[in-house]
């Protein structure tokens, strides 16, 4: 038996506890819902990294007359 306590974080998806543990295999999600949502979401690009516009970029577009 381990002597260790079991570690719980929040679900990134639903708030609720999930076992942060090798024997939770969605870790850090509760569960292969919270999982699935958080990765369609990502693949709906509903979560984004903001880039910043490279300099000179808008620049480049002709003088508008």
């Amino acid at each position: 038996m381990s002597d260790k306590p079991i570690r719980t974080v929040p679900c990134p998806s639903c708030r609720g506890p999930s076992v942060y543990a090798e024997s939770n295999r969605w870790r850090p999600f509760c569960s292969e819902r919270c999982r699935s949502v958080d990765l369609g979401a990502w693949a709906s690009e509903r979560f984004r990294v903001p880039a910043e516009t490279p300099p000179g970029e808008d620049d480049a577009a002709p003088p508008q007359h």
